[in-house]
């Protein structure tokens, strides 16, 4: 089990690499992530920096 850190404007979210499902881009710079069995998060940042972030920390080179 990986923890990755999620950026967002109101705070971060930590969350296990492996329950993320989906990604969505979202207005104003943002990103939806869909989570396994949850609602989707609104994180900080464009869908390709998010999908860079998460794949590199679920890699561990972060």
């Amino acid at each position: 089990m990986k923890f990755i850190t999620l950026k967002s404007r109101g705070g971060d979210y930590l969350v296990i690499a492996e329950n993320v499902a989906w990604l969505r881009d979202y207005e104003n710079g943002q990103t939806q992530v869909g989570m396994v069995g949850g609602a989707p998060l609104l994180v900080a940042g464009k869908i390709e920096d998010i999908a860079a972030s998460i794949l590199a920390q679920a890699n561990g080179s972060q």
